[in-house]
């Protein structure tokens, strides 16, 4: 009961005719305009659900803000980084696949080893990452792939290590892997450097650690061979 109607149940209407013919025009107009403000809501349904129409397309909005802020934690170092490693593992795990058959000394048979386990599953993920960003597996001509850039070696290099067996193959081996490795590191700490992408860095945090811990191994080996 609004504060007009308690007004107007409590007087003694009967006593004043006029003021009781404009209290029922009053009441009268007031249901009038109840019943445009349901029939606006009920017409089109454009009133009665703007609101819900305006907290949709802030939802949305926010969908959207979030799919572009996870889609923005990759810039170009990180494409560049997964781009030019891939070639770069997929070398050192040819080259850990010659030590089969040619190697001679067991600490660089069992380092081969842990090599090509390590960077397989690594090519794959990394191939994985530039699926789903839209970006190309490779950049088409590979620098370093023939000039040797970034501890990669030429295709002579890979016949002439094709070609050694036992001792020398295990010396070969073991200097190309120490300027191999040493050229990865210097591409993840170029990622550690510029990249974003969360999972691209934690990758060359990896590759700094194991890689650098390897080259110290190889060199040891090649100081006793």
């Amino acid at each position: 009961m609004t504060a007009f109607t308690r007004a107007f149940h409590g007087k003694r209407l009967h006593h004043n005719p006029i003021r009781r013919v404009a209290a029922v025009g009053v009441v009268a107009a007031g249901a009038l305009m109840l019943s445009a403000c349901g029939s606006g809501s009920d017409g089109d349904g454009a009133s009665g659900m703007s609101g819900m129409d305006h907290g949709g397309s802030k939802s949305s909005a926010t969908s959207t803000a979030t799919a572009a802020a996870k889609a923005g934690d990759v810039d170009e170092s990180d494409v560049t980084f997964a781009q030019m490693m891939i070639p770069h593992h997929e070398q050192a795990v040819a080259m850990a696949e010659l030590a089969d058959g040619r190697a001679s000394d067991a600490e660089i048979k069992d380092l081969a080893a842990k090599i090509e386990k390590a960077q397989d599953p690594e090519i794959k993920t990394m191939t994985g990452w530039l699926k789903s960003w839209g970006k190309p597996t490779a950049t088409g001509d590979t620098p370093g792939m023939d000039m040797g850039g970034d501890g990669m070696m030429s295709d002579k290099d890979m016949k002439e290590l094709k070609a050694m067996q036992g001792k020398e193959f295990d010396k070969m081996f073991a200097q190309m892997m120490i300027d191999h490795h040493n050229g990865a590191i210097a591409m993840a700490k170029t990622e550690q450097k510029s990249g974003q992408n969360a999972d691209a860095k934690k990758m060359a945090d990896a590759i700094v650690t194991g890689q650098s811990a390897e080259v110290k191994q190889l060199q040891s080996i090649l100081d006793r061979l």
